[in-house]
């Protein structure tokens, strides 16, 4: 899995990259074959104080892509609120992919 963290008006720290790796292997955690994730992690100037850190993910998974974007007052709260959202995709994207046919019941003769 290539992961690829990047900070807009904002400087990455090693904590933070260490946080949202950390939330992210639960991602991995439930579907093992994402390819790529990036996220972008950015403060706005907004004249109000809340939703003004913003995360967002791009995560290519086999057959897919998903994206989901999340803002809040506080960057880790922002990350949390997106991680869950990219969960609740890829569970979903998992229940599609797996296969749900049943073999045929053998004839008794």
């Amino acid at each position: 899995m290539n992961l690829t963290i990047s900070g807009h008006h904002l400087e990455v720290t090693p904590a933070l990259r260490s946080y949202v790796t950390t939330k992210l292997d639960r991602i991995i955690r439930h579907f093992d074959q994402v390819v790529d994730v990036k996220v972008l992690l950015t403060v706005e100037k907004q004249k109000e104080k809340e939703r003004r850190q913003r995360a967002e993910c791009n995560i290519h998974v086999k057959g897919s892509d998903m994206f989901a974007e999340s803002s809040h007052e506080d960057l880790y709260a922002a990350v949390d609120d997106l991680v869950d959202k990219l969960d609740r995709q890829v569970v979903r994207h998992k229940d599609r992919v797996k296969d749900h046919h049943h073999a045929a019941p053998k004839r008794l003769m």
